[in-house]
């Protein structure tokens, strides 16, 4: 099958679906109950979705190599992590995720608890999702393809506009309060952007719920 422009917007969709699945998952093994993770409201993480596109337009020539594959998985997605975490923290003024307090960590963005996993997911990838999702997408007649690619493309779009409103609205706040509060420490801060957030509308609360390791950036106020 010819992998098109469509193919690799559903397989991006359906990776970011699948890490949604993963990080609900991980949420109810530790909190014991549902969170909706990531930025957007509807179930999709995007960095997974990068994270399985990347892997699916570098890695192919590797298919023979598991073990360059599994290495190069690790070298990818943990790239990918690390600069998402760096631009994210730049942008919004806060750390989403700290992996400080675990061993084998660089500067608390990715650790090796989480880097094994991107190699094993590459080679599930690879070997397993990846032909079994372009063999099935490959019996869909090509405009069917296109017309769900394209419903799935304005969803998303119009789902990532809201969803910026909610996290420029979240960024302004934190401006705000590292202003007013500049004696305060980093936990205080970040504790009073979570209470004024939770007391807003639930795209807000959902915000502070799916990130609960959220610490504010003193130092860029």
């Amino acid at each position: 099958m010819e992998i098109n422009v469509s193919v690799y917007f559903i397989l991006f969709i359906i990776y970011a679906m699948i890490g949604w699945c993963i990080e609900i998952i991980n949420g109810l093994i530790q909190t014991k109950k549902f969170v909706n993770r990531g930025f957007l409201i509807g179930p999709y993480c995007p960095i997974y979705g990068v994270g399985g596109i990347l892997i699916t337009l570098l890695l192919s020539k590797y298919y023979n190599d598991p073990i360059v594959l599994f290495f190069m998985g690790i070298a990818v997605c943990g790239i990918l992590e690390y600069l998402t975490s760096y631009i994210m923290e730049k942008i919004f003024k806060a750390r989403w995720w700290d992996y400080s307090k675990r061993k084998f960590n660089v500067d608390g963005r990715v650790c090796l608890g989480t880097m094994i996993p991107f190699g094993i997911f590459g080679m599930i990838l690879t070997y397993v999702t990846n032909p079994l999702i372009i063999s099935g997408l490959d019996k869909v007649n090509p405009t069917t393809l296109n017309i769900i690619a394209i419903v799935l493309l304005v969803i998303y779009l119009v789902d990532n506009v809201i969803s910026s409103i909610v996290i420029f609205g979240f960024r302004k706040t934190t401006v705000q309060v590292g202003r007013e509060g500049r004696q305060d420490n980093t936990e205080q801060i970040t504790k009073k952007v979570r209470e004024i957030l939770s007391s807003r509308s639930w795209m807000y609360k959902r915000l502070v719920d799916a990130y609960p390791k959220l610490k504010l950036i003193k130092s860029t106020f």
